[in-house]
C-alpha cells in the first residue's frame, strides 16, 4: 500500500499487485500518473468513497487514459462510476474482496470499503486518525451511527483515511481527555514522524478506539471533558458525539 500525496493534506491510497494497481479517492491524476509510470504499473480501477472534488477531481482523467474501472457510491452525483455500490454490496480489486459499507455523515454518499483479506479499512474523510469528518451534508446522529459501523471491525484492522490531520486531531482530543495516557504516548509518536516528514497513518481500529475521543462518547472521561466544555450537555452517547463535534469544528 503507498500513500501518494495530494494537494496540501490529502492521501490517494494506491494498491499493487503483479504489475497492475488500483487507487482509492484520486483527487488528482498527477501523481497517480508519475507513479504509474515511474513503476510501470497498469491502473485496473479507481475506488471512489465520496463526491467531493479532492478526492475525485482526477478519476475521469485516470479512467480515460487507463481504461480503469471505476466504482463509487449509488448515491453520488459524480457522474464518472462504471459500478455503483451501497451496504451489503461486494466487489473484487487486484483479487481482494471489498465489502461495502454505507457511512453518510460528512456526506450523504460516503461509503467506506474493508477488505478482510487486506485487514484494511479505506474511509475517506469519515473516520480520520484521532478524528472524525465535518458534516457538510449528514447530521450528527447519522456520523454517530457510521462510525459505530466502523468501530466494530476488528482492533487490528488498518485505517486509511484521506487527509494528514493527525496532528491537529490530536491537540483536540487532548483538551477533551487530558488524562489519557495512550493519547499522550500516540502525540509523541506523531511529532516523531511528522518531523521526519512520514504519514502518521494508516492507524488501528484498536488505536482509534483507545484515543479517539468520537469513538469514545461512552467514556466518563470523554463525557466529563464534554461537560467541562458545555455543561449540562447529558450523558447518552450520541449527545456527547454532537456536543464534541460542534466543539471541535471551532477548536
Amino acid at each position: 500500500m503507498d500513500a501518494v500525496p495530494a494537494f496540501r493534506d490529502n492521501y490517494i491510497w494506491l494498491l499493487s499487485r503483479a504489475g497492475h494497481a488500483a487507487v482509492i479517492d484520486p483527487g488528482d491524476a498527477a501523481p497517480v500518473q508519475q507513479i504509474l509510470a515511474r513503476r510501470e504499473l497498469a491502473l485496473d480501477a479507481v475506488v471512489v468513497t465520496h463526491h467531493h472534488a479532492d478526492h475525485v477531481g482526477g478519476v475521469e482523467q485516470l479512467a480515460g487514459a487507463h481504461g480503469a474501472h471505476v466504482y463509487g457510491p449509488a448515491a453520488s452525483p459524480f457522474a464518472t462510476i462504471h459500478t455503483r455500490v451501497h451496504q451489503g454490496d461486494r466487489i473484487r480489486v487486484l483479487g481482494e474482496e471489498f465489502a461495502v459499507l454505507d457511512v453518510p455523515g460528512h456526506t450523504l454518499d460516503h461509503i467506506a470499503y474493508w477488505s478482510a483479506g487486506l485487514n484494511a479499512l479505506f474511509c475517506g474523510d469519515t473516520l480520520f486518525a484521532c478524528g472524525c469528518g465535518r458534516l457538510f451534508e449528514g447530521t450528527a446522529p447519522q456520523m454517530f451511527a457510521s462510525l459505530g459501523k466502523l468501530r466494530d471491525l476488528p482492533d487490528a484492522t488498518a485505517v486509511y483515511c484521506a487527509h494528514e490531520y493527525t496532528a491537529a486531531n490530536i491537540r483536540f482530543a487532548l483538551a477533551v481527555e487530558p488524562g489519557n495516557t495512550e493519547l499522550v504516548r500516540r502525540s509523541h509518536a506523531c511529532t516523531v514522524l511528522r518531523q521526519r516528514g512520514e504519514p502518521t497513518v494508516p492507524s488501528t481500529i484498536a488505536l482509534e478506539k483507545a484515543t479517539n475521543p468520537f469513538l469514545r462518547c461512552e467514556h466518563a472521561t470523554v463525557r466529563a471533558g464534554v461537560e467541562r466544555h458545555r455543561p449540562g450537555t447529558g450523558s447518552g452517547a450520541a449527545d456527547i458525539f454532537a456536543a464534541l463535534r460542534a466543539w471541535k469544528d471551532v477548536f
